[in-house]
């Protein structure tokens, strides 16, 4: 109900030129869009997760939409540096993509070459050497092909009693055990894509079949090196995709990812990304020591000369949105619709 209301509402504000009036207003000028997207279904993962995943034909669409309507789509280094010296284009916009999955490289890449757009890919690296699929999502992926059945005895997996994949919840839990085991017992990469292979046997899945396609796999060096040399710009994400509370393993995170793509890319990156959107004030002085010059998370908002640098905000971009809605962002009224509430919270620093 609430939801209707809303789309109502930015149709009628559309209809009546606000968005064209907001898109064109020197508020908007001074503001950097920056999109953030995941994954692009190689077949129907934007079905198993909508927030994380797009139909390759929905992205197409958006990158129309910004073609359409004139925007400027800057890279995100050079939207940053314009932003601070007040000299943006209008209707300025940035493209990001988190994790540098292999369906970048095969589905978003081509698409956003085919439009000749700039593009960031914040790339975590561990997974770049070991071409197997991310465990933990692999896990969750193939629960999901198997969602409504009861599997009558998860001994085999190390789990107690029957595995029940009926609800969303109760699938998460199984992932949730099969994650605890193998950190319990010390898993290496190549045990847990073990774990994951029984998983697999036990659903009566092809698992040589989803590995031999690529889903849920990271870019591999070469792909990383040849989107590098065609110009998209590779950043930090991480090496293995986390934000350990210790500032020794949290700096060893960065500078193993940098040390990664430093080596593939033949670029120094300086720009990062927090994983999962996952943020505390003292990672902020670690980024400035490993000389981090921009962090992005997933809060919603538009960058402005006044945004904080290593807490730049994005807008989220997925399978759930609606053309209104991402238009709404496109011109900025999106922005300021939850500008109030945005307002009244506090960021309050989360410490252990």
């Amino acid at each position: 109900m609430l939801r209707n209301f809303k789309l109502a509402t930015l149709r009628a504000l559309k209809t009546s030129g606000v968005f064209d009036l907001v898109a064109a207003s020197r508020w908007r000028q001074n503001r950097l869009l920056i999109l953030c997207y995941h994954g692009t279904a190689l077949e129907d993962e934007h079905q198993w997760r909508p927030a994380l995943y797009v139909d390759p034909r929905v992205l197409e669409q958006r990158l129309e939409m910004l073609k359409q309507g004139g925007y400027a789509v800057l890279a995100l280094g050079e939207g940053l540096q314009r932003l601070q010296a007040g000299t943006l284009p209008p209707r300025s916009v940035a493209i990001t993509f988190d994790d540098g999955t292999y369906d970048f490289y095969s589905r978003a890449y081509p698409l956003l070459k085919q439009y000749g757009f700039p593009v960031t890919v914040y790339q975590t690296t561990y997974y770049m050497d070991h071409p197997r699929p991310v465990f933990s999502l692999i896990c969750s992926y193939m629960l999901w092909k198997r969602r409504g059945v009861v599997i009558h005895d998860g001994k085999e997996l190390g789990l107690a009693g029957p595995l029940d994949l009926r609800t969303e919840a109760a699938r998460h839990r199984v992932v949730r055990g099969l994650i605890e085991r193998a950190e319990r017992e010390d898993r290496t990469g190549l045990q847990k894509d073990e774990l994951a292979a029984q998983l697999a046997r036990l659903l009566e899945i092809d698992y040589e079949a989803l590995v031999q396609k690529r889903i849920l796999q990271i870019m591999n060096p070469q792909e990383l090196r040849e989107i590098a040399r065609d110009g998209v710009d590779i950043q930090l994400h991480t090496h293995r995709h986390r934000t350990p509370e210790d500032e020794a393993q949290f700096r060893r995170e960065i500078r193993d990812n940098r040390e990664r793509i430093e080596a593939v890319a033949c670029t120094r990156p300086v720009h990062f990304c927090y994983p999962a959107g996952v943020y505390r004030s003292k990672f902020f002085d670690w980024l400035a020591q490993e000389q981090v010059v921009s962090a992005t998370t997933c809060d919603a908002g538009l960058a402005s000369a006044g945004s904080r640098s290593l807490l730049i905000p994005r807008y989220i971009d997925n399978q759930f949105r609606t053309p209104i809605e991402f238009e709404s962002w496109l011109s900025g009224v999106g922005a300021l619709l939850v500008f109030r509430q945005a307002a009244s919270q506090t960021y309050i620093p989360i410490e252990t």
